[in-house]
C-alpha cells in the first residue's frame, strides 16, 4: 500500500514538473518575441495546463492573455485577464497588463472607427471602459457616440443612460502659459505648468476648462427616443436637457419635430421661429417654416419664408417648386368661380375678370419656374409646368423653348 501511494505521489511531482515545465518553455518563447511558438506550445499542453494546480493555473491563463493580446484577440484576454486579476501572486502584474490591454483595445477601435467600423469600434470601446469603469468613464462616452453612427440606438441610449447616471461630464482642465520671449501662448501639461512657474522664461500662467459634455448626454437621450418613436420619453428628455442648456439650437429643432410628429403644428412653428432667431441664413429652417405655416393657413407669411428659403440658397430646388405650388393653390377658387356663372353681361365681365386673375397667378410663377431651369439637373418638373402654363398664357414661343427642352 505504502508502495502504491508513493507511485501515485512520485507521478503527481512529474506531472506538476511537466506543467512547469511547458510553461516556462511558453513563456520564454514569448519574452523572445516569438509568439506564434508560444501559442503553439501552450496549445499542445493545453490539457495538462487547464488541470494545473491553482498556483501554476493562474500563471498559465496570464501568458495565454497575454498571447491573446499580442494576437488583437481582445475579448479573449480581457476574459482570461478578469479571471485572475484577484489573485494575490499576481494581482499587480495583471493590473499592469489590464492597463496596456485597455490602450490596445483603444487604438484598435480608433483604427476601426477610421475605416467605417463603427460596430466593432463600439465593442471595443466599451470593453475598454469595462476595464476600469471609473477611470475609462470616456471611453462608454466614445462608445455610446460610435454606437450611434453604427445605427444601434437601443445600445447607445442604454450607454447614454448610464453616463447621465454616473453624472459624466467630461470636464478637462487644460493649462497654458505664454512664452516671454516669443509672446506665443502654448498649451502645456500640468507638469510642465507646475514646472513653468519657476521660470522667469513663461508668463501669463491660465488654466480653462472644457465644456461639460453632459447638455449632450441628456440632448442625445431624446434623440434617441425619438428616432425609436417613443415620443412621450423623448419630450421629458428633450425637456429636461433644454433645461440644462435653453438655447441650444439642436435641441430646440428636436423638440420641434416631436411636436410636428405628434401633430401640434402651432408649437412647432412657435419652435421653429425660435430656431431662426438664433440662425437666421439657414434656409433649411426657413422652408420647414414655410411648410407648416401653409398648413396652418397663413399663405402670406409661408410665401414669404420660402422667398427668404431662395434668397440665401439660389439653389433650394424644393423652396421654387414649393413656392410654385403655393401661389396655384389660389387657381381652384378662381376656377370654381369660373365654373358656376352662367352667360348674362355681368356674368361674363366677372369671367372675364377672374380669367385675368388666374393669368396673373400663372405669369407670378414664370420667373419663379425661369430661375429654377435655369440650377439644372434636368428639372423635368419645371419645365412640364412651365410649359403647360405658356400654353394655356397662349405664349407659343414660350411653349415651343421648354418643349424643346423635355426633348420631345
Amino acid at each position: 500500500m505504502k508502495r502504491i501511494t508513493l507511485i501515485i505521489f512520485l507521478l503527481a511531482i512529474n506531472f506538476s514538473f511537466s506543467q512547469k515545465k511547458e510553461l516556462r518553455k511558453a513563456q520564454k518563447l514569448f519574452d523572445g518575441g516569438d509568439i506564434a511558438a508560444a501559442s503553439q506550445v501552450l496549445t499542445e499542453f493545453q490539457s495538462i495546463l487547464e488541470s494545473a494546480d491553482q498556483k501554476v493555473k493562474p500563471q498559465y491563463q496570464f501568458l495565454k492573455g497575454k498571447i491573446a493580446q499580442q494576437n488583437k484577440e481582445f475579448k479573449i484576454a480581457y476574459d482570461l485577464f478578469n479571471n485572475i486579476k484577484e489573485n494575490s501572486s499576481l494581482k499587480e502584474e495583471v493590473t499592469q497588463q489590464m492597463l496596456l490591454l485597455s490602450a490596445d483595445i483603444v487604438n484598435s477601435a480608433i483604427d476601426d472607427n477610421n475605416a467605417g467600423n463603427f460596430k466593432a469600434s463600439t465593442e471595443k470601446l466599451y470593453m475598454a471602459y469595462n476595464i476600469d469603469p471609473e477611470a475609462n468613464q470616456d471611453y462608454l462616452y466614445f462608445a455610446a457616440s460610435s454606437a450611434v453612427n453604427a445605427d444601434m440606438f437601443e445600445v447607445a441610449l442604454s450607454y447614454y443612460i448610464k453616463l447621465k447616471e454616473i453624472k459624466y461630464t467630461g470636464v478637462v482642465t487644460k493649462y497654458f502659459v505664454t512664452e516671454v520671449d516669443s509672446g506665443n501662448e502654448i498649451e502645456v501639461t500640468q507638469s510642465e505648468y507646475d514646472l513653468y512657474k519657476k521660470s522667469k522664461s513663461y508668463e501669463g500662467f491660465r488654466e480653462e476648462e472644457t465644456p461639460s459634455r453632459f447638455p449632450e448626454i441628456v440632448k442625445n437621450i431624446a434623440l434617441i427616443y425619438s428616432e425609436l418613436g417613443d415620443n412621450d420619453k423623448a419630450m421629458s428628455a428633450v425637456q429636461e436637457a433644454r433645461n440644462e442648456n435653453p438655447d441650444d439650437l439642436n435641441l430646440i429643432l428636436t423638440e420641434a419635430n416631436i411636436y410636428i410628429q405628434l401633430g401640434e403644428k402651432e408649437r412647432f412653428q412657435e419652435l421653429m421661429s425660435q430656431a431662426i432667431a438664433q440662425d437666421p441664413d439657414n434656409a433649411n429652417l426657413l422652408y420647414n417654416l414655410a411648410v407648416v405655416t401653409s398648413d396652418l393657413g397663413d399663405k402670406a407669411a409661408a410665401r414669404g419664408y420660402y422667398e427668404k428659403a431662395i434668397e440665401i440658397d439660389p439653389n433650394y430646388r424644393n423652396a421654387y417648386l414649393n413656392l410654385v405650388a403655393l401661389i396655384l393653390e389660389g387657381e381652384q377658387d378662381i376656377v370654381e368661380q369660373m365654373n358656376s356663372l352662367g352667360t348674362s353681361a355681368a356674368e361674363n365681365a366677372r369671367y372675364d375678370s377672374l380669367k385675368s386673375s388666374r393669368e396673373d397667378l400663372y405669369r407670378e410663377c414664370v420667373p419663379i419656374l425661369k430661375s429654377l431651369i435655369k440650377i439644372g439637373d434636368a428639372e423635368e418638373d419645371a419645365i412640364k409646368t412651365l410649359m403647360n402654363i405658356y400654353g394655356t398664357l397662349g405664349d407659343t414661343e414660350g411653349f415651343k423653348e421648354m418643349k424643346a427642352l423635355l426633348g420631345d
